[in-house]
């Protein structure tokens, strides 16, 4: 079973402290590799500053809509798509709201079903929150307290999505938090309880396709 997992700096695995990528022991993805075990191949498209559909003009490559087709047809085929995007839509530069970032996501979602060579199961995932103070002095400057705000509507956006796409889906702020180092990413333990919760999802998942067999 093929499952990409396409998502930002925290599918990525960046460090808060801002020191590099964490290791294999560590990102989310990695263990869920490790959990499912080798039935499974956990593919990782992680990319710092990804968005939906927004283009940041000081980094190329950064909008998912733009990449996500060569990458479903890279790694094709695909049997189960994660996807874990948002937390960058939030930027006070780009100024979207929540429902606004949900129909981006809608956007790559129809994408990747257009390129994949045969039909998938999706996942979707509504990012962790941004933490309260994350575009305070010394922090993240491209954020602010509108950012936070809206990082914490996207689960209820997200959801709607999910069920119009026929969709699984979970929310991550429900089992982890961003560090307390930059109010922004995923830390260790982090890493360890959304790694939990994505496996019991598609465990969950595979059960009930299963079950409609």
């Amino acid at each position: 079973m093929n499952i990409l997992c396409f998502g930002d700096s925290n599918t990525y695995g960046y460090k808060p402290d801002g020191t590099g990528r964490f290791d294999t022991n560590t990102r989310w993805t990695s263990l869920l590799q490790k959990k499912l075990g080798a039935d499974h191949r956990v593919i990782e498209e992680g990319l710092c500053g990804r968005t939906t559909v927004f283009q940041d003009d000081l980094r190329e490559g950064r909008r998912g809509l733009d990449l996500i087709g060569v990458t479903m047809e890279m790694h094709n085929p695909i049997d189960l798509l994660i996807v874990m995007l948002g937390t960058n839509d939030c930027k006070t530069r780009y100024n979207a709201s929540a429902g606004t970032i949900a129909k981006g996501l809608a956007q790559v979602i129809q994408k990747a079903r257009k390129n994949a060579s045969q039909p998938f199961d999706l996942l979707v995932i509504s990012p962790i929150h941004l933490g309260e103070g994350v575009g305070d002095p010394g922090f993240d400057p491209e954020f602010d307290e509108k950012s936070v705000e809206v990082s914490k509507k996207l689960a209820e956006e997200y959801h709607k999505v999910a069920l119009l796409h026929h969709a699984a889906f979970l929310d991550a702020s429900a089992f982890a938090s961003p560090s307390t180092t930059d109010r922004e990413h995923l830390d260790v333990a982090g890493h360890a309880a959304l790694a939990n919760a994505i496996y019991e999802k598609v465990i969950d998942m595979q059960k009930e396709l299963e079950k409609a067999v």
